[in-house]
């Protein structure tokens, strides 16, 4: 198609063949004020259209003479229901020109393939778009009809309402009960956010900081203060600390366990868990506040590495919808924090003692003071060159922390962790992230001392490594990856 003006500033129209669809598109058109010159072979069909005050013709749009009489027509939409005839009008079209704009009715994929092969500029199949128009409508009406569900949950609380996030909670776990708060403060509900660990990573921190984000550790807490528990985007994470049934399950991970809440909503269609929430808030239709749109934003840029991994259009769409609402100048800070001097020590030991086996890298950062600063070095050394999985783990006293990232879509980092240590010790995560804490006694079986200190060290590197290899189905050469 040569430099042509745009559809929409198109006036001139030829529709050949007017069944159902040439007609409902003519009338449509013809609302608009375009001119429309309609043929069809039928003569009684034709006869109709006229009735109607349609500009119509009876002719054979197999006829090399129809593109003659449609020269003069910026767009053409072939629309019979035979597709032979469409493949035959297309032909005698492109053969006098390249100008104009062809629209032309497939039945199937291969006759798609024809008709553009023939010229047409775009290709429709009435079948499939039906079908879309379907699947949008039943989407919608089962987003309208979950959240009706969730409105009766959150409003049949009595108290107050848990949002549990997993442990350790990342951005998008963070940004859901920020948002989940909001729809529940919206139906004049008190709900906390409650989170197990730590709020670790920098970024996590920074994040929670600038937006003001007020969570609740779980251990401040007594859980009886609550008759309505939701666990928000918890994967395996959160599920094992509630000793008591959930109302309410919203995560982008099918849970591991029969929780058999009052309301599900999982969607592993989706990327982030801050793109559910984000449907709801526009199904009920209130203001959303720029801390929830920032946090939502945030979220989804989080789990998709910035739209660069496992995107689907559900994350662009919700991501597009938020975006007037977010502050930006608050995501950019959240996205450049400080890095700490004990941080910058732990990314250099761990980039000198890293092992690689093929694109899977493990490396030791020894004794250390802060559980976040390995976090960030596994993240940071995910950019290495081949590197598509890493794992960075050191000793807080009398424990083994591990932190763990991945872009490998053949491996879930989460279930990595869960098969090498999770009879051992802690470990939780999703595909992409995870972390672990292994009771240094237990796995050594030696006591933590000073005089013990470099023994310790020597034989939780061998074995750590050696396990996490293993678990990742990886067979181990003699490589340091230097």
């Amino acid at each position: 198609m040569s430099s042509r003006a745009t559809i929409s500033s198109m006036s001139t129209y030829a529709i050949l063949g007017c069944g159902s669809v040439g007609h409902a598109v003519a009338e449509e058109l013809v609302e608009r004020d375009k001119d429309v010159l309609i043929m069809d072979r039928d003569e009684a069909r034709v006869a109709a259209l006229r009735d109607q005050d349609l500009n119509a013709q009876t002719k054979d749009i197999r006829d090399p003479e129809v593109a003659e009489i449609v020269a003069d027509r910026e767009v053409v939409l072939i629309l019979a229901s035979d597709v032979e005839a469409n493949e035959e009008a297309v032909t005698n079209i492109r053969d006098r020109s390249e100008e104009q704009f062809v629209v032309a009715r497939a039945s199937d994929p291969v006759t798609s393939d024809e008709l553009t092969e023939l010229g047409a500029d775009v290709v429709i199949n009435p079948s499939a778009v039906i079908a879309d128009a379907a699947l949008s409508a039943l989407q919608s009406g089962e987003l309208e009809y979950k959240a009706i569900q969730l409105a009766d949950v959150i409003q049949g609380t009595n108290s107050r309402l848990a949002l549990v996030t997993h442990d350790n909670p990342d951005p998008d776990s963070i940004a859901t009960g920020a948002a989940l708060q909001a729809i529940a403060e919206h139906f004049d509900v008190e709900a906390d956010i409650l989170y197990f660990g730590d709020i670790g990573h920098q970024e996590n921190r920074a994040f929670v900081n600038l937006l003001d984000i007020e969570l609740v550790s779980y251990e401040e807490i007594d859980l009886d203060d609550y008759d309505t528990i939701a666990l928000i985007d918890p994967a395996k994470a959160g599920e094992t600390h509630i000793d008591r049934g959930v109302d309410i399950v919203v995560d982008h991970h099918e849970p591991e366990r029969d929780l058999d809440p009052e309301f599900v909503d999982v969607r592993s269609n989706v990327s982030a868990t801050s793109t559910i929430l984000t449907k709801y808030i526009q199904e009920f239709d209130f203001s959303v506040s720029e801390t929830v749109a920032t946090a939502l934003l945030y979220g989804i840029r989080a789990e998709t590495l910035d739209f660069r991994r496992d995107t689907t259009p559900a994350d662009l769409t919700a991501a597009a919808y938020l975006y007037p609402f977010a502050n930006h100048d608050t995501l950019e800070q959240v996205e450049s924090p400080n890095m700490s001097p004990e941080t910058l020590d732990v990314l250099a030991g761990a980039i000198v003692n890293r092992e690689v086996q093929g694109s899977h890298l493990v490396s030791t950062a020894g004794f250390i003071n802060s559980r976040d600063a390995l976090t960030q070095a596994a993240q940071q050394l995910l950019n290495l060159e081949g590197i598509t999985t890493t794992v960075v783990f050191g000793i807080i006293e009398d424990t083994i922390y591990l932190a763990a990232r991945s872009k490998d879509i053949r491996l879930n980092i989460g279930t990595v962790l869960q098969d090498a240590f999770g009879d051992i010790g802690e470990a939780a995560g999703h595909s992409t992230q995870a972390s672990a804490a292994i009771p240094l006694g237990i796995f050594t079986g030696i006591e933590g001392n000073e005089e013990n200190r470099d023994t310790l060290l020597t034989l939780t590197e061998e074995a750590v490594t050696r396990k996490l290899f293993d678990a990742m189905g990886v067979e181990q050469e003699n490589s340091n990856g230097n």
